[in-house]
């Protein structure tokens, strides 16, 4: 079997090197303030002792929490600016003529394009959260350890295992809920001749002004805001922006679940994403 979705999305990762290299390069960056911080930790942990547990368990989970945020916000990010280019770059070098000799269809094309943000980026950025927050606690354990401390005053207070399944729900939630986004990206990266960053948002400011402007509402605003951050609202029971995400009753999936924002954008995201492969079949180089 020549498995063309399998290596269609290889061809994409050999493409496109920033998808790997830039949560990379952003993990390193993360670890080098750990070994930084772990200069100043034995002191910090005697200061945590006098406070009550909950913040005891607040100040050591809050640098593992905001290591994983900036490697999974650094993935989103990559996916934003893949999606845009995919499909468009291929027409720009002309190199469409060279694939679409190949007896790989457009389908498969797109779909292989949109698994780099809905499935490769979230679980290789996962990867990098674990090798990124297990280093973390080694280097922090072996400051403690060098300083006369218990490094079990860091293990007692670090939920490492809900921590983890916390972050796979997030990241399956922010999966979901984003795809009509990433769909969208990609259906402009297919149409655009020019300027496919601009002709990604534009439309979007165009229609609020003009809905601004003729009905005095803001419904347009309304609904790209829940798009952007109603994932937060339907998948958890606390504003994750201000309360860090610890426990399971935190969560809400069955609320998630149930939510129709969700099903109507998935549905949105399929539709965006046929109209892509339609596009690519038609389009010819620039």
């Amino acid at each position: 079997m020549t498995r063309p979705l399998y290596w269609s999305v290889r061809r994409e990762l050999w493409e496109n090197r920033s998808v790997v290299l830039a949560p990379l390069a952003i993990a390193g960056l993360v670890l080098f303030s750990t070994f930084i911080n772990a200069m100043i930790l034995p002191q910090r942990m005697r200061g945590i002792s006098a406070l009550d547990p909950a913040k005891q368990r607040h100040l050591v989970v809050t640098p593992y929490g905001i290591a994983a945020s900036v490697i999974l916000f650094t993935g989103f990010v990559v996916g934003v600016f893949y999606c845009i280019d995919a499909l468009n770059s291929e027409r720009r070098d002309r190199s469409i003529l060279f694939w679409k000799s190949l007896p790989v269809s457009d389908r498969t094309t797109v779909l292989a394009k949109a698994s780099i943000p809905l499935a490769f980026l979230p679980l290789f950025s996962f990867g990098l959260v674990l090798v990124a927050q297990t280093i973390m606690v080694l280097v922090s354990s072996v400051a403690l350890l060098g300083n006369g401390l218990n490094p079990a005053m860091l293990w007692t207070r670090l939920p490492l295992l809900p921590m983890t399944l916390v972050m796979v729900y997030g990241l399956a939630v922010h999966v979901l809920w984003y795809a009509p986004l990433y769909a969208w990206l990609l259906l402009v990266s297919a149409w655009a001749r020019r300027a496919a960053y601009l002709w990604a948002i534009l439309p979007l400011i165009a229609i609020q002004i003009v809905e601004r402007i003729a009905f005095r509402s803001t419904l347009i605003a309304s609904l790209l805001q829940y798009r952007l951050v109603g994932a937060m609202r339907e998948a958890f029971t606390v504003d994750p922006m201000k309360v860090r995400i610890t426990r399971f009753s935190q969560l809400a999936p069955l609320r998630f679940l149930t939510s129709p924002g969700l099903w109507l954008g998935l549905l949105v995201a399929a539709a965006f994403l046929a109209a892509a492969v339609r596009l690519r079949r038609n389009r010819e180089p620039i």
